[in-house]
């Protein structure tokens, strides 16, 4: 290349730049996490990932840390009442009953009227609902929601925050689990 082909070349960079304007939103804060029609498909047929997915195992969703032990995994997508729920969890081969078994739950809710705290009590979530004994905890830097696990999924512990205005994040840990809780919130970008 010439001298007077890289000063041509140099002199359309500004006019490029001019005319390649950036998208508006891509100034902004992302969006929320949202699962593809794949995705969603996967988790309607109850597809298993042997062996699991890792660390972007939910599109938009880095999980940094993530206990060693898991045999499969599982995308779970739910979409109702205006809010889209998108997460995976991570398992052993163990039964679901015995008190060995780990179990990681990460995911994402998209809920447009979820602005603080508090309001993950009264939240529209399918499964894994914060009724009971909560409590406001710092767990990995975070202020969380917190309470203890009892239901469909097992025994540990629940967390969730408000990420920012319209995206909430829920991380359950089986028993075994619990005391690695911190590290794994601490571990989630989205």
């Amino acid at each position: 290349m010439n001298i007077i082909q890289r000063l041509a070349a140099m002199s359309v960079l500004p006019v490029a730049a001019t005319l390649i304007a950036v998208p508006a939103q891509a100034a902004e804060r992302p969006g929320c996490p949202t699962p593809s029609k794949s995705e969603a498909k996967r988790s309607y047929d109850s597809k298993i990932d042997q062996p699991p997915r890792g660390a972007t195992a939910i599109k938009g969703v880095r999980v940094g840390y993530r206990p060693k032990g898991f045999t499969s995994g599982t995308v779970v997508v739910s979409k109702h009442d205006g809010i889209t729920e998108y997460g995976y969890q991570w398992a052993d081969n163990r039964d679901d009953v015995d008190p060995k078994h780990r179990l990681l739950w990460v995911r994402v809710v998209c809920w447009p009227a979820a602005k603080k705290l508090a309001q993950l009590k009264n939240a529209p979530f399918d499964l894994g609902v914060f009724s009971g004994d909560t409590k406001v905890a710092i767990r990995g830097g975070r202020k969380v929601l917190t309470q203890e696990a009892d239901g469909a999924l097992g025994t540990g512990r629940y967390a969730g925050w408000v990420e920012r205005p319209g995206v909430v994040v829920t991380v359950l840990t089986s028993a075994p689990l619990v005391p690695q809780l911190g590290r794994v919130i601490a571990g989630i970008r989205l």
